[in-house]
C-alpha cells in the first residue's frame, strides 16, 4: 500500500466519523478533526459512546 492510498482511507474514516458522530447529535467537524489525527480509536468511541441527548 502506498502511501496516496493510506491517505485517501484516513480521509474517507474521518467522514464516516463525521456522519456518525451526526447521527449522535454531536459536532461532525469536531469529530471529523479527531478522526485526522486517531483514526480508528475515534471510531470506538463514537461508537461505544452514548447519543447525546
Amino acid at each position: 500500500m502506498n502511501n496516496s492510498e493510506f491517505t485517501v482511507g484516513w480521509g474517507t474514516l474521518a467522514l464516516i466519523n463525521a456522519g456518525l458522530a451526526q447521527g449522535k447529535n454531536r459536532s461532525g467537524l469536531h469529530w471529523f478533526l479527531i478522526s485526522l489525527l486517531i483514526g480508528p480509536l475515534a471510531t470506538l468511541f463514537i461508537v461505544v459512546r452514548d447519543r447525546k441527548d
